[in-house]
């Protein structure tokens, strides 16, 4: 079998359990959603288990951080609210197939599982391991601070964050989008600390970018 290089990405729902109606609904929205979003960026469909788990593969060079935000950064109440997630994502190995991810094998799926477990165990929300030792020893004591940042954000603050990092707007363009004043959206732009985050965002994707391209060239 032909094995080549990608990106294996799962996203477990926290506390699936609770709620498991809720939590299909998220995730169905959320492959068709990511799956738009990558586009020629995938090497496999993302697809989900029943109530608990996404699961996407990506070609090397994608953004899987695009993923962990477009879910993160949505409200935790109301009728379009988001479950908390876990994400995981591997660089490494993976074996020649067609169908979604969840069809998909090789070692970088078998790392995945073992990775996923032990955030969970640390109850960690977001782990990174590129295969480079001196990158992930980075993005081990990053990546998880990342996800620690978005989890205290209210539902404010991660609308605001949203729109400013995944669609680029400035501020004044975010209090147009929303129909409030521009210090409205300079209050909860601070108390987010939005600008820190994107900060730490750019720094967090620049190590995962170089591991993987360390690992590529060896």
């Amino acid at each position: 079998m032909t094995v080549g290089t990608g990106i294996v990405l799962f996203g477990d729902v926290v506390s699936s359990r609770a709620a498991p109606g809720r939590a299909t609904r998220w995730l169905q929205s959320l492959s068709h959603t990511l799956d738009d979003d990558y586009g020629p960026g995938r090497l496999a469909s993302f697809e989900f288990t029943q109530g608990d788990e996404i699961q996407g593969l990506l070609r090397p060079g994608a953004d899987p951080f695009h993923a962990v935000l477009s879910s993160a950064l949505r409200p935790t109440a109301g009728h379009d609210a988001a479950p908390r997630m876990r994400w995981v994502m591997v660089y490494g190995d993976v074996d020649d197939g067609s169908g979604p991810a969840t069809h998909r094998t090789g070692a970088a799926f078998v790392r995945a599982r073992d990775v996923l477990d032990a955030a969970r165990d640390e109850r960690d929300l977001l782990r990174c391991e590129s295969g480079d030792p001196v990158m992930d020893a980075y993005l081990d004591g990053t990546a998880p601070v990342l996800a620690a940042i978005i989890e205290r954000m209210t539902d404010r603050q991660r609308q605001v964050a949203r729109l400013a990092i995944l669609e680029g707007l400035r501020r004044s363009e975010i209090a147009d989008r929303l129909e409030v004043t521009r210090p409205t959206i300079s209050v909860s732009y601070a108390r987010g600390d939005v600008r820190n985050l994107e900060r730490l965002i750019t720094v967090v994707r620049a190590m995962w970018t170089d591991g993987v391209a360390r690992m590529t060239a060896a």
